[in-house]
């Protein structure tokens, strides 16, 4: 994300099961005209995760609709909007990896150490 498209989308958090795509266009839409809206989904369960990211043409229209839609009332549940943060902010499945499980950091140790990996592996 670039962050002219980071200013210029914003988190929802806080969404009721009953949100959907369109829902959430039409809360928006009044602050500004909109890009993408966008809803990840669950893959085993087929919902929603409870959050979406609303992208807006300009950056104003992004902090308008923060200092509106923040802890406003959507479905009966308040929202939390605020900036979105680029998506490598995210924890993955290779971040809880073990620097060990990827034999790159062994054969640099024995580098290091003024051996290859014959030499390393020979008194096994």
């Amino acid at each position: 994300m670039s962050s002219n498209i980071q200013k210029r989308t914003v988190y929802v958090g806080g969404l009721e099961d009953q949100v959907d795509r369109k829902v959430l266009e039409a809360a928006f839409l009044p602050f500004g005209e909109l890009k993408t809206v966008e809803i990840p989904v669950d893959m085993k369960t087929g919902k929603h995760r409870g959050f979406g990211f609303v992208e807006f043409l300009e950056i104003e229209d992004a902090e308008a609709a923060m200092d509106n839609m923040h802890h406003a009332e959507l479905f009966g549940r308040t929202l939390r909007v605020n900036l979105a943060r680029a998506q490598n902010n995210k924890p993955t499945t290779e971040s809880n990896r073990p620097i060990w499980a990827d034999d790159f950091f062994y054969r640099k140790k024995l580098q290091d150490e003024g051996m290859d990996e014959a030499e390393g592996l020979e008194g096994s």
